[in-house]
């Protein structure tokens, strides 16, 4: 019953220091790491995204994308009912959403980087990447 009454204290303490201490957990904003490897998600992965800040502003999201999923990146690229990509490529940006490129995908289809969307980031790898985001930065990663 002591070890139980202890516990209890020492817990209550750290709530009560992590309160007066400065921000808690649940203040910091969600980071999610959305991965796309197939441009045939790309239009749902945005949709999940727009769902995903309607629902909480303030998360910090980065789409990784390499192989077929870097292709809606592309300028000119269309979904399969003609409407471009970049539109709300663009939209989501504007509200703070990050689109990452792996140059190991642009290097082995021997695509041109200038060809990628203006503000879209190119990273080394993309399988890489998501990896760190998610061991070193703390990102929750989703697949749509």
């Amino acid at each position: 019953m002591h070890k139980l009454h202890l516990a209890i204290s020492l817990t209550t303490l750290l709530g009560l220091f992590g309160m007066v201490g400065g921000t808690s957990a649940a203040e910091e904003p969600i980071k999610v790491v959305y991965h796309v490897n197939d441009t045939q998600v790309a239009s749902a992965a945005m949709g999940n995204i727009n769902n995903h800040l309607n629902a909480d502003p303030t998360a910090k999201i980065v789409v990784v994308t390499h192989g077929k999923g870097i292709d809606f990146l592309l300028e000119g690229a269309q979904d399969k009912n003609g409407n471009p990509y970049n539109i709300p490529v663009e939209q989501l940006m504007a509200r703070g959403v990050q689109f990452d490129v792996c140059n190991n995908t642009l290097n082995s289809r021997k695509i041109d980087p200038k060809t990628v969307l203006p503000g879209v980031k190119i990273v080394p790898s993309g399988v890489a990447e998501v990896a760190k985001l998610q061991a070193r930065e703390g990102y929750v990663y989703l697949k749509p």
